[in-house]
């Protein structure tokens, strides 16, 4: 594992940080009261915010798994990483494939903490931990700690999972994705969910004034708005999908899936 470390005091708990409401209706114990009193009040306006979560964190363990034992990927770039929950990224593509290598991206710096003391690879593969902002893709791609554990000339898996839609229209987050992406090898692919719009107005709103006053921009996009963020690469089937119906696991989650309406997108695009 390798990472920056930061002091107690450079970690502010005075604010609300998605990734600690994240973690909060994951069911997890890594948040704070500002973080508390925030999600409380998106779950109060949106009651299926937790069940959102959970989908969308099972569809990064389906497709994780099935990129590390069925496409043969051995390298993984996770930006928005967020608290670490078991089963994380690099167990899932690890329990596959135990020479996996993993690269985690994160902007808190409690991430970082717990990243150092919880994200340990298999003895064949390895971890790494950087502490960087996705809007500022040159920095990820030029990190010691990305060319310390990857090599780019060889295919990688790009996980934006959750994170876009924390991302403004002014701070291009198309072209965000497209530095990300061009410089990886053939054979490489983008794995992205993105929070989508809820046909009840109501609810969109109320959430996203929820979030916006609590210092949190967020920016949900309909499935026509999110999909360029796969321009130029091949679809995997289902192609972009409700996370719960992106390759259900048997036929009971897929009668499950179908049951559900969360509006969140998600797919996973191979770059040829």
């Amino acid at each position: 594992m390798t990472g920056h470390r930061f002091r107690a005091a450079e970690i502010d708990t005075s604010k609300p940080h998605s990734a600690r409401m994240y973690d909060y209706f994951l069911g997890g114990k890594t948040h704070y009261e500002a973080d508390t009193e925030a999600a409380r009040r998106i779950e109060a306006a949106w009651p299926d915010v937790r069940p959102w979560t959970r989908a969308n964190r099972s569809f990064m363990h389906r497709a994780t798994h099935w990129l590390a034992a069925e496409a043969g990927i051995r390298q993984f770039l996770d930006i928005g990483t967020g608290i670490p929950t078991e089963p994380n990224l690099h167990q899932i593509a690890q329990r596959a494939a135990p020479g996996a290598r993993v690269v985690y991206a994160d902007n808190d710096p409690i991430v970082l903490a717990y990243a150092q003391a919880l994200l340990l690879s298999s003895a064949e593969g390895r971890t790494a931990y950087m502490h960087a902002e996705i809007t500022d893709p040159r920095a990820i791609l030029a990190a010691d700690e990305l060319h310390a554990t990857l090599d780019l000339s060889q295919p990688v898996a790009l996980s934006l999972n959750a994170v876009l839609h924390f991302i403004a229209n002014e701070q291009k987050p198309f072209y965000i994705v497209r530095q990300l992406v061009e410089p990886l090898a053939p054979g490489s692919y983008l794995v992205l969910s993105h929070g989508g719009l809820d046909p009840r107005t109501e609810i969109s709103d109320a959430v996203t004034r929820l979030y916006r006053s609590s210092g949190i921009h967020v920016q949900g996009r309909t499935r026509e708005e999110i999909l360029p963020f796969f321009d130029g690469l091949e679809l995997v089937e289902p192609g972009v999908v409700m996370p719960h119906r992106w390759r259900p696991g048997n036929a009971q989650a897929r009668a499950a899936a179908e049951a559900l309406d969360l509006w969140i997108f998600a797919g996973v695009a191979r770059k040829p």
